[in-house]
């Protein structure tokens, strides 16, 4: 048995916030010589190109519709749950970990029937749907936040504030420190809007910039992810505005462009708020606000309270008040730096190591599972 490399099964929804720390931690267990797969829905095709990981994909479908919206759901998640069960019995994992989104549900029950130790990590401040629904089949349920709304688990489960596992470009710029803001030298903004960009930035920035005293405006560079109906508009406005910004429907070095900002203007998800405080990067951060319980405003306020941060909730979110935000970091950049620093205090490095650990240790306790 000691022979055998250690073989750990993730499980991911298909999106960013959760497939970037299960692909932190795949690179993490496979340098430390575990085997590693994952188990997800189509979404999850870009992952694993790199690290020649196996993926298996299994029928998931997020509860929601009418009634037979709802009916097709758990149809599909029952079929989900057969697949991976299947899955699981042919692969003998000793610990899956789940990394939540409703694709995760399927395999975390199956494992749970199976008898194999299941590890739950929670990216967000308020504990999602699919952990909420599987806590308590968990032996460790590991946290982002060192305080986690609904996470109210049995006595057995053990808790562990790891952090959020971030890729390996992001903790490689933590040692690159922040360029403060010279009274008279560019202003680097990076404008992030998640996967595929946010609508709300497309429209607001370039207005809000627009209105910038001519002598500000004309030190501001910069980078905007956009929506690709957007993109258009968006450069645009931008013009119409005097400013000369790149845009793009995605970025492929956004860990370079982030240590290059001085400020980062996004949403709130937990890899977002894991990035920029593992490099220690100023933000106003927007929660996007049809999350499903408000996850990302409790992201936001979490990092705005520890002095990380600046919170603009989306209805508030204008034109003017984005422009009397930034003239007013332009005039006193003393606080981005201050900002920078509470972040990068706040950001937790190791975060993919003690994940890791926690796989560890249930891999040491547990040399086989029976039920199969």
């Amino acid at each position: 048995m000691s022979e055998l490399k250690p073989f750990v099964v993730l499980a991911a929804g298909g999106t960013g916030g959760h497939i970037f720390p299960a692909e932190a931690l795949a690179r993490e267990l496979l340098g430390r010589g575990y085997k590693v797969a994952l188990i997800t829905d189509r979404r999850g095709s870009v992952f694993g190109s790199d690290l020649l990981v196996p993926i298996y994909r299994i029928r998931a479908r997020a509860l929601t519709g009418g009634v037979w919206g709802k009916i097709r759901s758990v149809i599909e998640m029952g079929v989900g749950f057969l697949q991976a069960r299947w899955h699981l019995s042919q692969l003998r994992p000793m610990v899956v970990v789940g990394f939540g989104g409703y694709p995760s549900v399927p395999t975390l029950y199956a494992a749970s029937q199976l008898k194999i130790p299941i590890i739950l990590h929670e990216q967000n401040a308020i504990l999602g749907r699919a952990n909420h629904a599987l806590m308590k089949k968990a032996r460790i349920i590991a946290t982002s936040f060192p305080q986690v709304q609904g996470l109210d688990a049995p006595d057995d489960v053990r808790l562990v504030c790891t952090g959020n596992p971030v890729r390996p470009a992001f903790v490689a710029l933590r040692a690159k420190p922040y360029a403060g803001l010279d009274e008279n030298g560019p202003f680097k903004i990076l404008v992030l809007g998640g996967s595929l960009g946010a609508r709300v930035f497309s429209s607001v920035v370039p207005r809000a910039l627009g209105l910038l005293p001519e002598h500000l405006r004309r030190r501001i560079v910069l980078a905007q992810q956009c929506r690709p109906e957007n993109i258009e508009s968006a450069r645009a406005a931008f013009a119409a505005a005097g400013l000369d910004a790149e845009l793009s429907t995605f970025f492929h070095d956004v860990p370079e462009r982030m240590a290059e900002s001085h400020l980062v203007i996004g949403r709130a998800g937990g890899s977002t708020i894991a990035e920029l405080t593992v490099v220690g990067r100023p933000s106003i951060l927007v929660p996007y606000a049809g999350g499903h319980v408000g996850e990302q405003t409790a992201n936001a306020e979490a990092l705005a309270e520890a002095g990380g941060a600046w919170l603009i909730p989306e209805q508030a979110f204008t034109p003017e008040s984005l422009s009397i935000r930034l003239e007013s970091l332009m005039v006193l950049p003393s606080s981005l730096t201050k900002t920078a620093a509470a972040a990068r205090t706040w950001g937790k490095v190791g975060a993919v190591d003690s994940l890791a650990d926690c796989v560890a240790a249930l891999v040491k306790s547990s040399t086989s599972f029976l039920g199969i």
